[in-house]
Parts: C-alpha cells; structure tokens; sequence
C-alpha cells in the first residue's frame, strides 16, 4: 500500500484547501482511512475518518463544522476539505488507512497502519 498525501500549501487564514489522499492499489476504497496532523512541537494528533460502505464520518472537535472528510472509490481517493482555516490549523497532514475491513471508522493513531508521507499546510494570520 502506498499513500500519497498532496494538496497542502501557504493559505492566509480564512481560507480554504483540499488535501488528497491517493492510493496506487485499491486498499482506499474498501478500508477504513483517516486524516491526522502533526504540529510543530506537538504529538500527531487525529482530524477525521471515514469508514469505507457507508462513509460515516467522524471530526474531531477543533475542526467540527469547518472540515469534510469524503471518498472517491473509482479514484481510489479521500478528501479532507478545509475551510475557514486558522493559523493553529498549521500542521503536516497525513492520511493513513486501516488494514482489516471494517465497516467503522477509527479514531487512535494505533489503529492504522498504513501511512502517507505528509503534506505541509501553514495558515497564516
């Protein structure tokens, strides 16, 4: 499985972005996938999941109402849409995926055991 995390870049706050999570297999589109972010200084720490059937979601509370994790199956695809982004949103962002089929959603770090390299999002102010 190879993951490959794009879409991060320099936004002034306010704005929006849409990160990809991109698999080159099939795993995406039947496995459990998550997005994490790591700030400077900081622990990783979880940002959304969707599960693989019936795309529930799950958000943490610091991006609730302001981020959308979604799937594109025929492009062995997720999406985390950011919007009305913060300077504390500044963090690399990783996707990762869950090995077993499972028709939830995971939200520990240690639940997954796929990752993407990263891809740098900086909000500034």
């Amino acid at each position: 499985v190879q993951l490959q995390a794009s879409g991060g870049g320099l936004i002034q706050a306010g704005g929006s972005l849409r990160l990809s999570c991109a698999d080159s297999g099939h795993t995406l589109s039947t496995h459990p996938t998550g997005w994490f972010r790591q700030a400077p200084g900081k622990e990783r720490e979880f940002v959304a999941a969707i599960t693989s059937g019936t795309r529930r979601t799950a958000y943490a509370d610091s991006v609730k109402g302001r981020f959308t994790v979604s799937r594109d199956n025929a492009k062995n695809t997720v999406y985390l849409q950011m919007n009305s982004l913060k300077p504390e949103d500044t963090a690399v962002y990783y996707c990762a995926v869950v090995s077993r089929y499972s028709n939830t959603y995971y939200i520990k770090e240690s639940d997954y055991d796929y990752w993407g390299q990263g891809t740098q999002v900086t909000v500034s102010s």
